[in-house]
């Protein structure tokens, strides 16, 4: 009998419908429930006693038009910066990864000096380390005083760098020491055996905690706002103070949602498929 012909059996049909059917079901009741709770939610807030000078206030139309040009002009600024912050903090995290996992008593100073180094950034408030940079190190007066635009940037660097050093670091020890072990027995030396065996896989394995922090990352660039650069928040700040109507934040908010939802789309679509390919093991 060819393989075309093959028919499914009587069994096999009925739990394909029984499948079928459960999942309507679910996708019913996930949508019952889902517009029974929206319903309850918008019924709560609209009908709160205060609802209309809370939507005059945050929810004005034509605020909302007017102050969308300058908005989304520094959302630009902030997709920029979000950029180099994201480049910046994952080169300094693989390199601080990398000098922390070096062995051998010679190599102590320079992983204490990383090892401190991802210390202190892990404690310190990022609007702390902006307002050292943007407001303390301008008053030095050097000579190539990058803007503070740059001196925010290489806050947010620092930061993350320190957050994204201890993700690389975990997936570096995740390998394990045989494989180091077999590809020194090949004659790789110790840099080699690092980019064609460790890091391949430290960082296909840490893929979905590093896009997490990209996507924090994406958030706190609006920090920058408080050094003086007209970003997405900075320019709602100014339309709120102009019109006396907090509508133009929730713009810049909007934005900063759309502008995550790609990213975040992403990092789903990563955890998913590693997760995947970890059962299939």
């Amino acid at each position: 009998m060819r393989l075309a012909d093959h028919q499914p059996s009587t069994i096999a049909r009925e739990r394909a419908a029984y499948r079928k059917r459960q999942t309507v079901r679910s996708v019913l009741i996930a949508a019952t429930s889902t517009g029974v709770l929206g319903t309850l939610l918008v019924v709560s807030v609209t009908g709160a006693p205060g609802w209309e000078r809370v939507q005059q206030s945050f929810l004005d139309p034509r605020i909302a038009r007017d102050a969308l040009p300058d908005v989304l002009t520094g959302l630009w600024l902030n997709v920029q910066l979000l950029v180099f912050c994201a480049l910046g903090a994952l080169a300094l995290g693989l390199l601080l990864a990398v000098l922390r996992t070096l062995r051998g008593p010679v190599f102590f100073p320079v992983r204490a000096l990383a090892t401190g180094y991802t210390y202190t950034f892990r404690g310190l408030p990022v609007i702390i380390v902006l307002y050292v940079l943007t407001l303390g190190v301008p008053g030095l007066r050097l000579e190539g005083m990058p803007s503070v635009l740059v001196l925010g940037g290489i806050a947010l660097v620092l930061t993350f760098g320190a957050y994204l050093a201890e993700v690389f670091r975990a997936g570096i020890e995740s390998v394990h020491a045989s494989q180091l072990a077999a590809a020194r027995s090949l004659g790789l030396t110790y840099p080699q055996t690092m980019r064609y065996v460790v890091l391949p896989q430290a960082v296909r394995r840490v893929a979905p905690p590093l896009l997490n922090d990209i996507v924090a990352l994406q958030k706190d660039v609006g920090l920058v706002s408080l050094a003086g650069p007209i970003d997405a928040v900075r320019a709602a700040q100014i339309a709120t103070a102009e019109s006396f109507n907090y509508t133009p934040y929730i713009v810049a908010g909007v934005l900063f949602v759309l502008l995550a939802i790609p990213l975040i789309a992403v990092t789903d679509w990563v955890t998913l498929r590693a997760a995947r390919r970890q059962a299939a093991r």
